[in-house]
């Protein structure tokens, strides 16, 4: 059975059942508003039915053949769109947490604070923080960005909540 986002009226909560098309609409909505610019809608509810939709790999690739499948290659530039090159709002990221966070403590308190490093592979030196540096990613010392984040997480769902280069 499916997870799906719900539509409260103060929040979303992962549910089952009927009328899953319409509470996943309603929240995505009210997330989208965040967003700052109308355009991004679109891609935004296609990469959030992917994560819920699909099993598996939960990468760019897999989630536009599920969303999109007879335009793969579209769906998936339009997806890495969204997800890299976006700008992203403080601002509309708290609002967004503000909203999400209390729906997921519904399910049950939070249990655990994730701090985490991440590091990407970059070529050359122009991007902010790139260091030669161990990149789990690659396995070995190379050039990359190292960035910590921070999520909160209950026994059913995790949010972030911070991110610094």
């Amino acid at each position: 059975m499916a997870l799906v986002v719900a539509r409260q009226e103060d929040g979303c909560e992962v549910t089952r059942g009927a009328g899953r098309e319409a509470r996943f609409s309603g929240c995505a909505e009210r997330l989208s508003a965040s967003l700052g610019d109308r355009d991004r809608e679109g891609p935004f509810r296609a990469y959030c039915a992917g994560l819920l939709g699909t099993e598996g790999r939960k990468s760019v690739e897999p989630l536009a053949g599920a969303t999109a499948p007879s335009r793969v290659s579209g769906q998936h530039q339009s997806l890495l769109h969204f997800v890299g090159r976006s700008e992203w709002s403080d601002a509309a990221l708290a609002q967004v947490r503000a909203y999400v966070l209390p729906a997921m403590e519904r399910q049950g308190p939070i249990e655990a604070w994730i701090l985490d490093d991440t590091s990407f592979p970059k070529q050359g030196r122009h991007s902010v923080g790139v260091a030669r540096q161990y990149c789990g990613q690659l396995g070995k010392r190379a050039n990359c960005q190292a960035a910590a984040t921070l999520s909160l997480a209950t026994h059913h769902a995790s949010l972030p909540v911070g991110y610094r280069l």
